[in-house]
Formats: C-alpha cells, structure tokens, sequence
C-alpha cells in the first residue's frame, strides 16, 4: 500500500494513473493534509483501527500541504520507531534550497522535483514506483516475503564477512 499525500487533486490523479498505467499494483491511500497522514500513521481518529490503517509501503510526501506542512510530517514519522523505516518519497514542486537541505535533515529517502510537463510527469511517476516498488529493496519491510527477497539479492563480495544460515561468521571464497 503506498500512502500519497498531496493537496492539489491534479497531481494526485496523475500519481495515482501512473501508478495503474505501468501495472504496478499497489492500492494506493490519498489524504490531502498533513493533519490526516499523521492520524493516519500514528493511528488516532477514525485510524485507530490497524485495519483502517495498514501500514504502507511507500510515503509519497508533498511539502505545502494545508493543516501540517510536509517536513513537519517527514520528521515526526522519522522520529518514530514504528514507522521510521517505511521509505519517504518528497514528491513537490519546491527546488528551494533549504527545503531540500531540512528534507535531508529530517532524512527523507528522496527528494524528487515535480516536472511541469505531463509526460514527463507520468515518466517520473513509473520511474518512482518501479524503483521504490519493485527494483528496491526495503529493508524497513518486516513481512517474509520482504524477507525472502533481500535475502536473494544480498551480494557477498569475496573476501569479506558473512554470516552462514547458522548465523556464524565466515568468509565468501573468490570464485
């Protein structure tokens, strides 16, 4: 589940086409404010159901949002132990400095500049999904399947440390 927050209704739906378009499908939650992604993610309100609220694994974030800005929420979600891992996307049209630079700060997983152009939006958008969605792994994922996947694309260098399925260490031979 990818949780989208965004308050300009155009760029939602070009997100959530995009997604739908390059068949990558996951369902894809919408809230329009900070205020409603916190409830969301913290589960309060009509959230506190863990039911109503599965947690996502994709925080598209825009930073003007109306209620609770954006950097406002990447660092609560940064600062919480439960949700830390989930990766956070800054999708928005800002190339300011210092948003780039608290973005950071705050550690956002990327910061990715809206295009003004539409093809090039929907471009980005199947870039993102492919990337964070199928070609990536996240290690924040606790489900097996998760599991299972980073385990068969871990790479072993020679020479350095592993840990065998014993969980002692040993050391990869050169091919």
């Amino acid at each position: 589940m990818i949780l989208l927050v965004e308050d300009n209704e155009d760029h939602a739906e070009i997100v959530m086409r995009g997604f739908r378009a390059h068949q990558l499908a996951e369902p894809i939650h919408h809230v329009t404010d900070g205020e409603t992604a916190l409830d969301y993610l913290l589960r309060r309100g009509e959230y506190a159901d863990p039911e109503k609220s599965p947690r996502p694994r994709l925080i598209l974030l825009d930073l003007r949002l109306p209620k609770v800005d954006g950097l406002e929420v990447l660092k609560e979600i940064k600062q919480n132990e439960e949700l830390r891992g989930i990766p956070v996307v800054i999708l928005t049209s800002s190339q300011a400095g210092n948003d780039v630079r608290m973005a950071c700060d705050y550690h956002a997983n990327s910061y990715v500049v809206k295009p003004l152009e539409f093809k090039k939006f929907t471009e980005l958008i199947r870039d993102l999904g492919y990337y964070w969605l199928d070609w990536n792994v996240n290690l924040g994922l606790q489900d097996a399947s998760a599991e299972k996947r980073a385990a068969e694309l871990t790479v072993c260098i020679p020479g350095q440390p592993t840990e065998d399925d014993k969980g002692s260490r040993k050391e990869v031979e050169s091919a």
